[in-house]
């Protein structure tokens, strides 16, 4: 698989959650002018039915069990984003944690920051340890490479459609607009809000395609993954520290008719943000445009600077891509 996904730092933590204390009066977690209704005196022939309809709803809307579900979604979403040097214990840790998440969110569906999580999640642990494994092995073990795959792209799609799902919560209709031919690619449809999330849904959806070489139906919508990243970047092209800028630079060289000089502007572009501090934008410009490019010079150059940029911050994102830049750096002669 080639940079499609560049496995990318992680959004901002979402604000903290603080449910009431246990002794609270029931009233303590409704908004201040449905508290006034309650204080209000209406005798039972007066009152309206629609106003204790509403009422009740606000009291079950903020139910015991919903404000704990709540509250653990955003304490997971929060820690989804902690920086992990331990790639293997990254890897074994993350199904439990990947699960259980996956698990709140179909409690919690609205919870924008825990579905970009779970979107997150699932793309990087395709990329990291599914993905680059199958990438490996395919010289030695071509069967076991394709299973690893078909692994991978079912963990991309699922990523994919936690993230949709939950855009298309926040604004109905998102997906019917998002997969219109006519749409413009310059069109700004995101808030600020929704920057993360289409980032994981055009990254996940991007890496299922660049594994979906002979299904014509799914690398179709390549032109909608452009779409929804061209939309992110023009709400926030800063977005991830380089993080979008570099998925920009990775769709226009990919796409059919894509501008070569357009992506590398993109990859300087991620590069600068990230003020050398994240080793996945050189690795991707070095796949993106030197190799295809037959620069080898240029190639291992990009490759050292991602070694450099990972050594001075060993996170988990860095460790993954300091991996892969020894690998590619390792595969060169039959690379060109």
């Amino acid at each position: 698989m080639t940079a499609a996904t560049d496995n990318l730092p992680s959004e901002a933590s979402p604000a903290s959650f603080s449910p009431p204390p246990p002794h609270a009066h029931p009233q303590a977690c409704l908004p201040a002018a449905a508290r006034r209704v309650v204080r209000t005196r209406t005798g039972p022939r007066r009152g309206s039915l629609l106003a204790v309809l509403a009422l009740a709803g606000l009291l079950a809307a903020c139910s015991p069990r919903q404000l704990l579900v709540q509250g653990v979604a955003d304490a997971l979403a929060t820690q989804g984003q902690a920086d992990e040097e331990d790639l293997a214990l990254a890897r074994d840790a993350s199904p439990f944690y990947l699960k259980l998440s996956e698990s709140l969110l179909k409690e919690s569906p609205g919870n924008l920051k825990l579905a970009q999580s779970v979107a997150s999640g699932f793309t990087q642990y395709a990329y990291a340890f599914v993905a680059s494994e199958a990438e490996r092995l395919a010289a030695t073990d071509a069967k076991l490479a394709h299973a690893l795959n078909e692994r991978a792209r079912r963990m991309y799609l699922r990523a994919h459609r936690h993230a949709m799902t939950a855009l298309e919560l926040s604004a109905p209709g998102f997906t019917a607009r998002l997969m219109q031919a006519s749409a413009t690619p310059d069109a700004v449809l995101l808030r600020p809000e929704q920057v993360g999330l289409a980032y994981w849904a055009a990254a996940s959806w991007g890496a299922a395609i660049a594994l979906s070489k002979d299904d014509p139906d799914t690398v179709a919508d390549l032109p909608a993954v452009v779409r929804l990243a061209t939309w992110a970047a023009h709400t926030d092209p800063t977005h991830g520290h380089g993080a979008l800028a570099s998925l920009m630079g990775t769709l226009e060289a990919a796409r059919p008719g894509g501008s070569v000089a357009k992506a590398s502007q993109w990859f300087d572009q991620a590069i600068a943000l990230a003020a050398g501090t994240q080793a996945a934008p050189y690795v991707a410009k070095a796949e993106a445009i030197a190799q295809p490019g037959g620069d080898r010079p240029e190639f291992e150059r990009l490759l050292h600077l991602a070694l450099a940029a990972s050594a001075g911050r060993p996170d988990m994102s860095n460790q993954v891509m300091r991996s892969r830049a020894q690998w590619l750096l390792g595969m060169a002669d039959d690379l060109f």
